[in-house]
């Protein structure tokens, strides 16, 4: 009920107030500090083409009204936000038999790996690079290739590089 009455009473005689604003004079610039006239007299003076940007060009104003902007509308096109419009997304089912109760994920879409099935193609090409090849693993877990070449270049979670301990005339420290 309050923004009822404040509406109205913002729009209360509505265009009589805005007639009365632009019928309004407009208001005089700010009168200049007697020291900067020598300073903008001497500037008018060096650059005399100042004053063309203040004079009406009958020329332009010609040109001006011939042009006409016709305006259109185009219909909206409605969105379509049914269900049947949306293309349903091909799921896969799990290849690996591990139990992972953490990652409890038992619909993957087609061109993706859970994060068990990533470490499993992992291993299983470090362990049997031959059997186990890009093209195979393409095949079997419905991802593109070059997908695949790059997950297998780019990502080694596997490789563990152990040194050696110097051999030197030092006793080694062993547990007792």
């Amino acid at each position: 009920m309050g923004a009822r009455l404040t509406r109205a009473m913002r729009n209360f005689n509505l265009e009589n107030r805005a007639h009365v604003e632009i019928g309004k004079q407009k208001p005089s610039p700010a009168p200049r500090h007697p020291s900067t006239e020598a300073l903008v007299g001497q500037q008018l003076s060096y650059h005399p083409k100042v004053h063309e940007v203040h004079n009406k060009n009958e020329e332009l104003l010609s040109l001006l009204k011939d042009v006409y902007v016709d305006s259109k509308d185009t219909p909206i096109q409605k969105l379509l936000t049914d269900e049947t419009s949306k293309q349903p997304q091909e799921h896969r089912h799990l290849k690996s038999t591990l139990k992972h109760d953490l990652f409890d994920v038992t619909n993957v879409p087609k061109g993706k790996l859970s994060i068990v099935e990533a470490l499993t193609v992992l291993n299983n090409h470090k362990l049997q690079p031959k059997i186990w090849t890009s093209d195979k693993i393409a095949e079997d877990y419905c991802l593109e290739l070059k997908d695949v070449k790059g997950l297998l270049e780019f990502f080694k979670p596997f490789e563990i590089k152990t040194l050696p301990p110097k051999q030197n005339n030092k006793e080694l420290i062993t547990a007792r």
